[in-house]
């Protein structure tokens, strides 16, 4: 058996919408709010193919991948995505930094197109009062605020993001994670800050013509089941890694990162990760011996 990912006694931190998965489902609205995780992680292979997702090659060079386990309709992953924006902004090598989104649905079973808000499904969900879960959407609202982020939670809908990851899985194969980090920011915002309908096709269709995709390619995924199997093969990775909460942010296979971590948590994660991605050489025998020099003098 594998050795568990999350360390005994070690749950999420407050800022990680618990997942819920039909593989392993999971019940714990209110993780311990003190639990900073960054935590070695084993690799998983990860079911991959150059025609279906470009994506998901390994990078070439020296370069820094991140891959973030995260749905449109978590607030969490907005807040997440910001504070890792931050920590890159003052990150001196941050051109040799690539950002990954991986797909997870909070709530496959969700409605295709959402009608009711999510508030009740919320309290519903984790047996509170309505007033108690509106008053947990505030906070989480003043939150975001700190982040630069106008919230509209209590105006949000409950809905289905099946389609919306794949148009992200489209936007990272046709346009590699510069255009999917852009569709990423427009599907956030939309959901969060405009209170649409990120499983109405409409909503998508006009997100991601913003952003820079083809029409036609777009129409064609909307009107198909196209990237269907790419967003099962993170959700099942998500799994495999013992996800608990997202946002999860996994750099280079080696180091996990659960929740909206402060700034700071990122800025470490960061230098450790360039530090291993150039171990230095010890030079064990040299000093007198003779060499050509750089200039080509011998």
């Amino acid at each position: 058996m594998a050795p568990s990912l999350v360390p005994r006694g070690v749950r999420p931190h407050r800022g990680a919408s618990p997942i819920r998965s039909p593989a392993r489902p999971r019940d714990d609205p209110e993780p311990d709010p003190e639990a900073t995780c960054i935590r070695r992680v084993r690799t998983v292979a990860q079911p991959c193919t150059e025609a279906r997702n470009a994506g998901c090659r390994p990078p070439v060079g020296r370069v820094v991948r991140i891959e973030i386990w995260s749905d449109v309709v978590c607030p969490w992953c907005f807040v997440g995505k910001r504070r890792l924006e931050r920590a890159l902004a003052a990150f001196e090598h941050a051109d040799r930094v690539e950002v990954v989104y991986r797909s997870f649905q909070l709530d496959p079973s969700a409605p295709q197109h959402g009608h009711e808000l999510t508030t009740p499904v919320l309290a519903r969900k984790y047996g509170r009062s309505e007033d108690e879960m509106r008053q947990m959407q505030l906070q989480l609202t003043s939150l975001a605020a700190e982040e630069g982020l106008a919230f509209r939670l209590l105006e949000t809908v409950h809905t289905r993001t099946i389609d919306a990851h794949r148009l992200l899985h489209l936007a990272l194969a046709e346009g590699g994670p510069s255009l999917q980090a852009t569709l990423k920011e427009a599907l956030l915002s939309a959901y969060f800050e405009d209170a649409q309908d990120v499983g109405d096709h409409e909503v998508l269709r006009r997100e991601a013509l913003s952003a820079g995709l083809d029409p036609e390619r777009v129409d064609e995924v909307l009107a198909s089941q196209e990237y269907a199997e790419a967003v099962a093969a993170d959700v099942d990775a998500a799994v495999d890694l013992g996800v608990g909460g997202v946002p999860f942010f996994v750099v280079d296979r080696r180091y996990a990162v659960s929740g909206a971590q402060p700034t700071d948590v990122f800025e470490r994660v960061l230098a450790q990760a360039w530090e291993d991605s150039r171990p230095s050489i010890e030079v064990v025998a040299g000093g007198d011996a003779e060499v050509c020099g750089i200039d080509g003098a011998c």
